[in-house]
């Protein structure tokens, strides 16, 4: 019997910078930047999202609860999405086709059923999942899970288990191990500190942890924050809608988001070096670097929380990107 899992406070002192040779960091950064631009392309057209607060914050608490790494979370979460994503497609896809044929019985009815009653199955699978790509570091036994889902209701075999998770797995072609934003956040902090940033990498290491769990808990808000700042409208059509889904599934942007907001609150006086160097880095434009930092603030140092009685005013963050955006 497996021994309860006692929570573990994540240490940011095991991870190193400036350890890799200049030649592996260049290769694995290309190599990222060409993920990237494929799953940009293959986002365009995709309809829909999965990356709920709700759905997102239950992966989190279910990874800290099992003492899994920062990046078996986010990882989750992506798997879940792209099967999440398949599963829809697949089913509005049969439902067009018995629709219009109008023979047979609609078989798509019973595949949302079916989806909707297993999704916490699905999920736990996912997080499963992601686990064992990380097996250097914890893998979620059968047994933990069974009595996981017990302990809400759900009682389930291990051949059932089993079977999600060859289900998740065949949906995806067994392409699981997917890229991450934090993946792309520690690479571009390591060429960083190769380049000269000013603003320690392990200092701005912390923060980027923090705002990327926020980003994920408020993907609609911060990427509609973002639509209606790059189309300079506050009721974007639902077309403009519809070709802003390759944006949010741009990691490379998001983790320049990421790092230029964490160098804002970090040391905004260090703010403009640090953008420049993303923008050499990545190619990505200061204005559109601007744009999705000044989004993240809003959402967290621009935002009440509690215990701060005197929230950083949104205008004052965006006075001061402005200002130092024309420096640059």
């Amino acid at each position: 019997m497996d021994r309860p899992v006692r929570p573990r406070l994540a240490s940011l002192s095991d991870f190193q910078f400036g350890a890799v040779a200049t030649e592996t960091i260049e290769d694995a950064l290309l190599h990222l930047a060409q993920q990237n631009e494929q799953a940009v392309q293959e986002a365009a057209g995709r309809l829909g999202s999965f990356r709920e607060t709700r759905i997102v914050e239950f992966v989190f608490l279910l990874s800290e609860q099992w003492c899994l790494e920062k990046s078996v979370s986010y990882q989750a979460v992506e798997i879940l999405e792209r099967f999440m994503v398949k599963q829809a497609e697949n089913i509005c896809r049969q439902a067009t086709i018995q629709l219009r044929e109008k023979t047979g019985p609609q078989n798509w009815r019973a595949l949302k059923e079916q989806l909707f009653n297993k999704f916490i199955l699905r999920l736990v699978s996912c997080v499963q999942l992601a686990s064992k790509l990380s097996f250097h570091y914890k893998i979620i036994s059968n047994v933990t899970v069974l009595n996981f889902l017990q302990a809400l209701g759900y009682l389930h075999t291990k051949e059932e288990l089993l079977e999600s998770e060859l289900d998740v797995l065949k949906s995806l072609n067994f392409q699981i191990n997917l890229p991450t934003p934090l993946a792309y956040v520690e690479m571009l902090l390591e060429v960083l500190g190769y380049n000269g940033c000013l603003v320690p990498a392990t200092q701005l290491y912390a923060t980027c942890l923090t705002l990327l769990d926020l980003v994920y808990l408020l993907h609609e808000p911060v990427y509609e924050s973002l639509l209606r700042a790059s189309i300079e409208n506050s009721t974007p059509s639902q077309l403009q809608g519809e070709k802003f889904i390759s944006v949010k599934e741009d990691f490379m942007l998001l983790a320049v988001g990421i790092i230029a907001a964490s160098a804002f609150i970090q040391n905004h006086e260090c703010w403009s070096q640090v953008v420049g160097h993303l923008q050499s880095i990545t190619g990505i434009a200061l204005e559109s670097i601007a744009e999705l930092s000044y989004a993240i603030l809003t959402h967290s140092v621009g935002a009440s929380t509690p215990g701060r009685q005197r929230p950083v005013p949104p205008h004052l963050v965006a006075g001061a990107l402005r200002a130092a955006t024309s420096n640059t």
